[in-house]
């Protein structure tokens, strides 16, 4: 079995999800977001999200990680402020020794609807049908949960 830790990485949001997969079995462990108070400068939002990855790497002791990759925004500032929120949640994650696997959203999303550009709601949906333990309340929890699947998936035939 194999623990893996999914990461949708921002500033305001970020969603974990933590699954067991062995071969094509995928169980719920849990998941959450974590929220830094957006009234904080900037380093301290950075600081709450490692600090929170970190627990949660430590409360779960996930054997890998995988993680969203930053795709570029319109906005240069905004996928720069995405790019530090990732980068608190990447060294978080290699703090704790786990190895991190990084996807593009397309391959994620390819990965679970068979669709590069599948939706939100597309993806919500794959979510609830392949692990239906899970209970996501948010899209961002979704997200990590869908990010983890997609390692799970994605694994088996890369070894």
């Amino acid at each position: 079995m194999t623990r893996i830790l999914g990461i949708d990485p921002g500033l305001l949001h970020t969603g974990w999800a933590v699954i067991d997969a062995k071969g094509a079995e995928r169980h719920y462990v849990a998941s959450g977001v974590i929220l830094p108070k957006q009234s904080l400068p900037l380093s301290d939002r950075l600081v709450e999200i490692f600090r929170g990855v970190t627990d949660i790497c430590k409360k779960f002791l996930p054997d890998v990680c995988s993680i969203e990759i930053t795709f570029v925004n319109q906005n240069p500032k905004t996928t720069l402020i995405l790019g530090h929120a990732r980068a608190a949640a990447i060294v978080a994650v290699a703090n704790c020794d786990v190895s991190i696997y990084e996807y593009e959203p397309n391959k994620i999303k390819k990965a679970l609807t068979a669709a590069g550009h599948a939706d939100k709601e597309q993806v919500y949906k794959m979510v609830k049908i392949l692990l239906p333990a899970a209970n996501p309340k948010t899209a961002d929890e979704s997200d990590a949960i869908a990010i983890a699947l997609a390692h799970a998936n994605m694994s088996r035939f890369k070894f």
